[in-house]
């Protein structure tokens, strides 16, 4: 059941104790992907996941902006402070528990820089007055390599705004993928993120080593990647909202 979309009296009369809330970012993601990739991704996995699911799950409005200040030098990126986004989503957890009677909720992340305070938001939640909340970032849930062979697919990496973001979007919002750019987001992009000597990150932001925003190549991520790739998230969620089902406080 989507919030958004459903009256109060629909929401008292569901039988949920589940719901997922997804949380993206606003932030470059080259010149060929719009600013709310994260956030997109995150609203396809969390609403795929909870129709997939046999119980009835409600799905949250999106968290738009999270912790990107790595992309502050692209136009367009916005970003919250780490204990920010970790107090707002401590208060949606908690209005959650309160105002749809939800004792568990899984957070469907869509964005790398938002993991470590969102592993925290959840740990306060649950250890306070809020659901049994755990985090669950989409990327992570899936074996690219293994989703690449059902797809027929050349093996890619994840890299930003890169082949596995783009095919995503390919396959859920085709519309906003700028293709005659793509070309350019690979040439003038970066083959890993980060600067490295040693086992050390020199840099703090992405223009440092990347002049399009982009890691990886977008030209290589097929539609029927992203669509396998939507699957696997959303069987991974799934699977999540069947095992903190089963759990207690």
């Amino acid at each position: 059941m989507d919030l958004t979309r459903a009256t109060w009296t629909d929401v008292r009369d569901a039988d949920a104790d589940r719901a997922v809330l997804p949380v993206g970012s606003t932030e470059q993601h080259g010149p060929h992907a719009p600013l709310g990739t994260d956030t997109r991704h995150a609203e396809s996995v969390a609403a795929a996941g909870a129709e997939r699911h046999d119980d009835e799950v409600l799905v949250a409005p999106p968290v738009p902006v999270g912790v990107a200040e790595e992309h502050r030098d692209f136009d367009g990126t916005l970003w919250v402070a780490p204990e920010t986004l970790r107090t707002y989503v401590g208060d949606v957890l908690a209005s959650l528990r309160h105002g749809a009677g939800v004792e568990r909720v899984v957070v469907v992340n869509g964005h790398g820089g938002n993991v470590a305070a969102l592993r925290e938001a959840t740990a306060r939640a649950t250890r306070g007055d809020g659901p049994y909340t755990v985090p669950f970032t989409w990327f992570d849930s899936v074996d690219a390599g293994a989703v690449a062979d059902v797809a027929d697919h050349e093996r890619v990496e994840m890299g930003h705004g890169g082949p596995l973001e783009t095919a995503l979007l390919r396959h859920t919002h085709p519309d906003l993928v700028r293709e005659d750019r793509a070309a350019a987001a690979r040439d003038d992009g970066a083959a890993r993120w980060g600067e490295w000597v040693a086992g050390v990150n020199l840099a703090y932001d992405s223009d440092e080593f990347t002049e399009s925003g982009a890691v990886g190549d977008p030209t290589t991520g097929s539609a029927a990647l992203g669509a396998a790739l939507l699957d696997a998230a959303a069987a991974a969620l799934d699977e999540v909202l069947t095992a903190v089902g089963a759990r207690g406080r």
